[in-house]
């Protein structure tokens, strides 16, 4: 039979708040993802045409990885998230907006392509954002250290990658996201990336001896 570890309240409540922040999360996702295609924003079309054109992703692969775009305004996630009804703590908790030291509360991705960090079960632990303007630094920025994000222990693209690393027994491991996004819409399925860090162990224990 199967065993059924008995959880206390304590975890149990721990689990639930894990639910909640993945689901402000994945509300974050479907948001960024919405305003990239939404037809009807200038800047929005701007940004796809810049995703498929000078990065070269189909429309089938920015659906594929949810990819979105995070406009410049400095509480659009915020003001969002709070109408889905999550609080400002929780949604600072989750790396989604910063409080500076004067206490003032904003988004920390503005004007940036966003792509969707996932786990290996394919839900969305937190974001890599490409500045879209050249002047913005850092070019690339991740979510911070969260409950939910470590970027020792993610591998970026390894719920896609998943089927094609077991089938092969072998997996490529790149730098960059974009890097993987390009591989797996060439076709070459069995990519994952280490998101700019050095390899850990805890990232090769995502993959093998367990797949690859």
């Amino acid at each position: 039979g199967v065993e059924v570890r008995q959880r206390t309240p304590e975890q149990r409540e721990k689990d639930e708040r894990l639910d909640t922040l993945r689901g402000l999360l994945q509300a974050a996702a479907d948001a960024y993802h919405g305003l990239l295609l939404n037809p009807d924003d200038a800047e929005a079309v701007d940004v796809l045409r810049y995703a498929t054109e000078k990065r070269g992703l189909s429309e089938t692969t920015i659906r594929q990885f949810g990819i979105g775009y995070a406009p410049p305004g400095w509480s659009h996630m915020l003001d969002h998230l709070k109408a889905l009804g999550y609080d400002e703590a929780m949604i600072i908790e989750t790396g989604m907006a910063v409080r500076n030291d004067a206490g003032r509360v904003y988004d920390r991705f503005r004007n940036r392509l966003m792509i969707p960090i996932r786990d290996e079960r394919g839900r969305v632990t937190g974001f890599g954002a490409r500045a879209l303007n050249p002047e913005d630094n850092p070019k690339y920025l991740n979510s911070p250290q969260t409950p939910l994000f470590d970027k020792s222990r993610t591998l970026f693209g390894l719920d896609a990658a998943r089927r094609a690393i077991t089938d092969s027994e072998t997996a490529v491991i790149v730098e960059g996201y974009m890097d993987v996004i390009q591989a797996h819409q060439a076709g070459f399925t069995n990519v994952v990336a280490q998101m700019g860090t050095a390899m850990t162990e805890a990232q090769l224990k995502l993959i093998a001896p367990r797949w690859a």
